[in-house]
């Protein structure tokens, strides 16, 4: 009988640990060794009141400087307006309301919708078309794009774009990934362009996430992680005690020792 009772508890508590990895595991239908095309993912690219920097570079200098916007400072009690070319800022280029930007000599450039590289070969191709300069190189930084990263992660807050791609599984890295209490399912992510907003929910838990619309994030975009059930109780007194962790487990230790000591 003392067996019985024995292996009756612990398939409960294999079970109850079945359940539970269920809900917290990655991945869980992605086979080892298995291949799968990856496409070329989706870069992100420059939309109205993004800011953007341009830095234009040539074997004259001087010539190349006249592309490039410094940033211009102000002092309390300096009579004149001071550059700060000499530590190389350069000041940014905010898209307006139709796309475009307002280069030096080229003049208006439409560039929304672009990626970094494209806007790069399209100022480097015009600055040669125009003759102004020969051997043009064309850097092009994103300035003021970010995304956020709410709910049940160790570190939410606004993180930087800097890189052309960054996926959802990039981004909750840098938020220090899902707390235990974090739902993997559904995620959110809140998405605005083209003047409407939508979400999107993205399973952690599948193989599915990587054909989400949503894996791949852009500038604004907003991620949630939704709390499970245990973290959502916690948040009221009277139910802190009957769903917290730590009680379950003390209570499971002391059934347990109960089980051995009556049936010894």
């Amino acid at each position: 009988m003392k067996n019985r009772v024995l292996c009756l508890l612990l398939l409960v508590a294999a079970l109850s640990s079945c359940h539970t990895s269920k809900k917290i595991l990655y991945f869980q239908d992605v086979m080892p060794g298995e291949y799968e095309t990856i496409d070329n993912g989706r870069a992100i690219t420059v939309q109205p009141q993004d800011q953007i920097s341009i830095v234009v570079s040539s074997k004259d200098p001087q010539l190349a400087a006249l592309f490039n916007l410094t940033r211009v400072q102000y002092r309390a009690g300096q009579p004149t307006l001071l550059g700060s070319n000499s530590n190389g800022e350069v000041s940014g280029y905010t898209l307006d309301g139709q796309g475009c930007i307002d280069f030096p000599v080229l003049g208006k450039l439409r560039v929304a919708g672009m990626t970094k590289s494209e806007i790069a070969a399209l100022v480097k191709k015009r600055l040669m078309d125009a003759n102004l300069v020969n051997d043009p190189v064309v850097t092009v930084e994103f300035m003021n794009l970010h995304f956020s990263v709410l709910g049940e992660v160790k570190s939410p807050g606004q993180y930087n774009i800097a890189k052309d791609q960054v996926t959802i599984l990039e981004a909750l890295s840098m938020a220090g990934d899902l707390t235990i209490y974090g739902r993997r399912f559904p995620v959110s992510v809140i998405r605005e362009e083209e003047g409407q907003r939508v979400t999107h929910w993205v399973d952690l838990r599948a193989k599915d996430l990587f054909a989400s619309p949503a894996y791949y994030l852009k500038q604004n975009d907003v991620v949630y992680v939704q709390p499970n059930k245990v973290r959502a109780g916690q948040s009221t007194i009277n139910e802190n005690n009957v769903k917290s962790v730590s009680l379950w487990i003390s209570l499971a230790s002391l059934l347990t020792s109960l089980g051995v000591l009556i049936f010894k």
